[in-house]
């Protein structure tokens, strides 16, 4: 079975964006490259060819990445009736203990996770201990450095 991409309708947008700039004015550009590089001569010395052809490979790749995304997504639905209980697409007010400082972050699937812009996966070990917590409950984060402890101080729907 394939992957599920939970994805907000904002990215569902950007992406579907995304998948027709790429097939339509990129891939006009690649290929004027690659034609340019083939008028130069002999292609087996000719790195502006091999060049074109690296991007050429690039394009694709990202090409089928975006369709493969496209192709299995699911909409992060947004629960108008529970705001007390963190969900996907949650933004988050949680007090760090260790340094008692606030901090505010956004649960997001993980085509969209931004972790230095306070937008976490799901899947990522912080993102899954938040998940189905409620305001006032401790969390505890696994992580390298050893547990972290943070305290959920306000959810709010994103």
């Amino acid at each position: 079975m394939a992957k599920e991409y939970k994805l907000s309708p904002e990215r569902l947008k950007e992406l579907q964006e995304e998948l027709i700039y790429l097939k339509t004015v990129r891939e006009k550009e690649v290929a004027d490259q690659i034609k340019e590089a083939r008028s130069f001569g002999d292609l087996s010395e000719n790195s502006e060819y091999d060049e074109a052809k690296n991007e050429q490979g690039k394009l694709y790749s990202r090409i089928a990445e975006v369709e493969n995304i496209l192709a299995n997504y699911v909409i992060i639905e947004e629960h108008e009736e529970d705001h007390d209980t963190v969900r996907l697409g949650s933004k988050i007010t949680v007090l760090d203990k260790e340094f008692d400082e606030e901090e505010v972050y956004q649960v997001v699937g993980s085509q969209e996770a931004d972790p230095m812009n306070g937008r976490i996966s799901e899947e990522s070990p912080f993102g899954k201990a938040l998940l189905g917590k409620s305001i006032g409950e401790d969390v505890e984060v696994e992580a390298p450095a050893g547990v972290l402890h943070y305290q959920i101080l306000n959810i709010q729907k994103a």
